[in-house]
This record gives C-alpha cells, sequence and structure tokens, in this order.
C-alpha cells in the first residue's frame, strides 16, 4: 500500500508539471507573452470573487480602458464572451494564455483574471504576475484539497507574492495572517474606507446586500489604482449589469421572490440568508432554502453549512448538488448531523428537481422567499463521473409551470 500512494504521488507531480509548469511554458511561449504587454489585476478569495471580478472589468471598459475578462462564468474579450468550462474558475495555461493572446490583439491593454487556490498549486496561473491584487475573504473551504484553513491561506497568499499591491478585508479573520505574509504590500479596505458620496450611494442603491457593499468597494478601489475615471463611476456601478447566478432573482406570478445563487460555502450561506432576512416585507413571510453540498469536496464544511442553514431559514430542503461519486444519502446525512434543535424545519429530497417544485409549489405561499444555492451559473449536475445537463434557472422556470426536472433515475434512490 505505501509503494501505491508513493507511485501515486509521483505520477500526480507528472501530470502537475506536465499540465502546469511544462505546459505553462509551453503554452506562454507560443502565444508571445501577452501578460506582459497588459496590464493584469488578479482577484482571489472564498466568496464574491466573480461579483467583484466582474464589476472591475465593468469599471475600468466605462472609463474607456479595453479590458478582458476571464471568470468562472466565462471570459469576455469586447463584446464577445466565450466559455471557459464547466465547474471551473482557473483554465488551463493553454486555454489561458489562448485566451490572453486574443485579448491583447483585440487591443485591450488590461486584464481582470479571477484566481483560485487550486489554480496556484496546480500552476494553472504560471508566468502571471499580477500587477495589482484583491482578496475579498478567506474562510471555510477547500480543505479537502488544503488540509486546514493555514494551508488555504498560504495557498491563496501564493498568488500575490510578487505583486506590489494587494487590496484586503481588515475585518476579515486572514487579514493578520495575510499582512505577515505579504508585507507592506497588503492595503487594507473595510465598510469604513472613504470613497465619495456619489460612489457610496451608487453601491448602497445597485446592491442590497452588506457583503456586496464590500464586494463593489474592493472594485471601486482597484478601479482607481488603475486609472479608471471618478467621475464615472457612480454611473458605471448604476449601470452593472446582474450576474447570472449571483443573488439572480426569477420573476413569477406567485408572488414569491425566487432567488438563485452560487452560495455553497458556510460563509456564503450565512451571508445569503442574512441578506434575505433584512430584506423581507413581512415578518410572517418564510424563507425556504434549497441546498446541498458537493460531493469529493471539502467534508468537514457540511455539518456547518447544514446548521446555519437551519438556524437563519424557515424551512430548509437538502437535496443533490454534484454528488459525484458520493451517496446522495451520506452527504445529505452529514448536513443534518448538526442542526441541534432545528430538525423539524428540515426536508431532505435526493432529486434536485423535485426538491425545487417542492419548495416552489408546496411550501411557499406568496410573499414568502425562494432561495435555491450552490449550482448559480452552473449549467451541469454530476452523478458518477457524468456531467448531465442541468440549469437551476430552468428548473425554476419549470417547477412555475407546475412541472418538475427529475433526475430520479440518475440517481438511484
Amino acid at each position: 500500500m505505501r509503494w501505491r500512494l508513493i507511485i501515486y504521488k509521483i505520477k500526480r507531480v507528472y501530470h502537475l508539471f506536465k499540465t502546469g509548469v511544462f505546459g505553462g511554458l509551453i503554452a506562454e511561449i507560443q502565444s508571445g507573452w501577452p501578460q506582459k504587454k497588459m496590464v493584469v489585476a488578479a482577484i482571489t478569495g472564498t466568496d464574491g470573487k466573480t461579483t467583484t471580478a466582474s464589476l472591475l472589468h465593468h469599471l475600468l471598459t466605462q472609463s474607456g480602458i479595453k479590458t478582458g475578462l476571464i471568470t468562472t462564468l466565462a471570459a469576455k474579450i469586447g463584446n464577445k464572451e466565450i466559455e471557459t468550462g464547466l465547474h471551473v474558475t482557473n483554465p488551463q495555461p493553454k486555454i489561458l494564455f489562448k485566451l490572453l493572446k486574443e485579448m491583447l490583439e483585440a487591443g485591450c491593454t488590461h486584464v481582470v483574471l479571477e484566481m483560485t487556490s487550486h489554480g496556484a498549486y496546480q500552476f494553472r496561473n504560471w508566468g502571471i504576475k499580477p500587477q495589482i491584487g484583491g482578496i475579498t475573504n478567506i474562510a471555510h473551504d477547500h480543505f479537502d484539497y488544503h488540509q486546514n484553513y493555514s494551508e488555504y491561506l498560504k495557498a491563496k497568499a501564493s498568488l500575490f507574492k510578487k505583486t506590489p499591491l494587494v487590496w484586503t478585508n481588515a475585518k476579515d479573520k486572514s487579514f493578520l495572517k495575510l499582512q505577515q505574509i505579504l508585507g507592506n504590500k497588503i492595503k487594507a479596505f473595510s465598510q469604513k474606507t472613504y470613497l465619495p458620496a456619489e460612489i457610496n450611494q451608487a453601491i448602497h442603491k445597485r446592491f442590497e446586500e452588506k457583503y456586496n457593499h464590500l464586494n463593489a468597494k474592493l472594485a471601486t478601489l482597484m478601479a482607481l489604482e488603475l486609472g479608471a475615471q471618478k467621475n464615472k463611476i457612480p454611473q458605471a456601478i448604476n449601470s452593472f449589469p446582474p450576474i447570472v447566478g449571483r443573488m439572480q432573482s426569477i420573476a413569477n406570478q406567485k408572488k414569491l421572490d425566487i432567488i438563485v445563487d452560487f452560495a455553497h460555502t458556510p460563509q456564503a450561506v450565512e451571508s445569503t440568508l442574512n441578506a434575505l432576512r433584512a430584506r423581507r416585507q413581512k415578518k410572517e413571510s418564510k424563507i425556504i432554502a434549497v441546498l446541498g453540498s458537493a460531493g469529493q469536496r471539502d467534508v468537514s464544511k457540511r455539518p456547518l453549512m447544514g446548521k446555519i442553514a437551519s438556524k437563519l431559514a424557515d424551512l430548509v430542503i437538502f437535496t443533490a448538488e454534484d454528488p459525484r461519486t458520493e451517496n446522495v444519502w451520506s452527504i445529505i446525512g452529514q448536513l443534518k448531523s448538526n442542526l441541534g434543535k432545528n430538525h423539524h424545519k428540515v426536508l431532505s429530497i435526493a432529486d434536485r428537481g423535485q426538491a425545487i417544485y417542492f419548495a416552489i409549489n408546496q411550501l411557499a405561499t406568496a410573499g414568502d422567499s425562494v432561495i435555491i444555492m450552490g449550482k448559480g451559473h452552473e449549467k451541469s449536475l454530476c452523478f458518477g463521473q457524468t456531467e448531465y445537463q442541468w440549469s437551476d434557472q430552468e428548473t425554476v422556470k419549470l417547477a412555475l409551470e407546475n412541472k418538475a426536472a427529475q433526475l430520479t433515475t440518475v440517481i438511484n434512490q
């Protein structure tokens, strides 16, 4: 068994160097080092990366700075949008450098990249040295890969070892440790950081959620550092379009507040549900949450997510969310393992389509909020090693037509 483990590790290191360092170097040479001819702004964090990166891109573009964008959702080059892959934030170097080359050829002088801790350790960002960085927060996630919070934080920090300026949240628990690792290149921001009144008003008007106030402040501060015109920022924030799968409202005739959101960490679940609690119109209105937890990923966050959801929502349905090769009911059991006195608020429906249908058509009444978390923008659901076509948004629309999207044959209940 020991020799098998050693051989496995050797193969893994070889694979990482082949696809990462070696693959990155080849991709860099073939593309002509495009990243050295543009200003690179990078965003990382546990939650809020996509919103912050997308807003930064929008602010720069609205100031007349031709900017490319690569995020979890897609890549943007001018008006062109390119899919980057299923469940992928950091594309492999071959794809990354191809996109960067296209951006340079299209006249981009700047590029905004969303970066991850996995990408750092798998050399997906080979050759990329951001001129400016932003860290939204560092909370509980990916402990299956990084083992613990300390190692996870180090991975995030490693993205910015050669970056001269890194904005990070002074109130986040990661701040002091990041300051120790990155030194005087760290620049702090918080809710109290000064911005002109017009910009603050625009942020509060455009974003209801307190956590998005911070994301917007980070994007604004980075945009100003990169030369965005201060007088154009308020209007740019006001015109920032909704992001697919990020607090995305689904219109309906049932008088329900139906939202699809990517929240899939304890902190994100807590922030999202608190935002819903703050905005509900009547105390008697219910918040109904539908969520699961991805298989073959961080197991330790599941009891935390279950506890938070059952505490802050009025009713919770635990369901499938990319179980992969894990048993759906085993994952649901872990989500339910730390509910305390809140067992009476929880239902379990393994079929995600049935769970969404039941929440909308059986549990919710006019004035209630239904929040479907965990998938957001994603267009597939993984069972075993197969990606099945899936959309929470389309599933909601089916439920509103009194139809249920079912995967019971796949789940094999």
